[in-house]
């Protein structure tokens, strides 16, 4: 059965902008962007929004709906009393261009700086091995779907622009994690993690974890034990006393 939706979504550009109020006509087992959509197509033929496969897969159409960080396409107006305004704005940590559409470039960015995995060569029949067990440790990580609610929510930069140069995001902690507990990875990223990377702005309050729309434990799988992997190379005094003794090249004694 079909009811009037009152909604409040944000129209504006860099310049600024402000919250519209609409009422739209939505049906029973529809979600925030069948609402958004119906406006579109309705009331605002120019609204901008970024959508593509409205199966929660793509992370495009993040947005803050009644200030929650959420997939649009994975939030159910059934969630909501029927007399209820839902309110749309466009996530707050990223730029905005148009409406619901913001500059994310920065989570690009912070992509490139993350080094590549480096294997070591193949067996002799040609193979790389690796345990099941830590095949399954890093598939958590790769389930993201880069959606950014996790930057988002983030309050070290969504509360403190200046942070953003030296911060990853927890995004790419989960990155650093994943391709630090790989078993056949021949780098070793924990001090980028550190110094580059911000690791140890992040005070864990599980904010990223809450919002992730693919369930996974970013803190408690991801940045804790990259921390702890941090603070065994810096603070380990066994770990610090063997990073300072130069291996003994055979080649020194010819």
């Amino acid at each position: 059965m079909g009811y009037d939706l009152s909604m409040r979504v944000w129209r504006g550009d860099a310049g600024g902008g402000a919250l519209g109020d609409y009422t739209v006509a939505v049906e029973e087992g529809e979600v925030v962007l069948d609402a958004i959509h119906r406006l579109q197509a309705t009331q605002a033929g120019d609204l901008a929004v970024r959508w593509n496969c409205k199966a929660g897969k793509c992370g495009s159409c993040s947005a803050e709906v009644n200030g929650r960080p959420r997939l649009m396409c994975m939030t159910r107006l059934s969630d909501f009393d029927p007399a209820e305004t839902i309110t749309v704005t466009p996530v707050r940590t990223f730029p905005v261009i148009r409406d619901l559409v913001t500059d994310v470039s920065y989570n690009y960015e912070k992509a490139r700086q993350v080094p590549a995995v480096q294997l070591p060569p193949r067996d002799p029949d040609g193979k790389r091995r690796m345990m099941q067990q830590d095949v399954q440790r890093g598939q958590e990580f790769r389930k993201c779907i880069e959606c950014f609610l996790c930057q988002d929510v983030c309050h070290v930069i969504r509360d403190h622009e200046d942070n953003k140069p030296k911060y990853a995001g927890p995004r790419f902690f989960i990155r650093y994690a994943e391709l630090d507990m790989h078993p056949l990875d021949t780098t070793d990223r924990r001090k980028l993690a550190q110094d580059a990377a911000g690791l140890g702005m992040c005070n864990i309050t599980k904010c990223c974890t809450e919002v992730c729309p693919e369930g996974i434990k970013i803190t408690d799988n991801a940045i804790i034990p990259m921390k702890e992997r941090v603070v065994d190379r810096k603070y380990d005094p066994v770990t610090w006393l063997g990073s300072k003794i130069r291996r003994r090249d055979p080649r020194d004694e010819v």
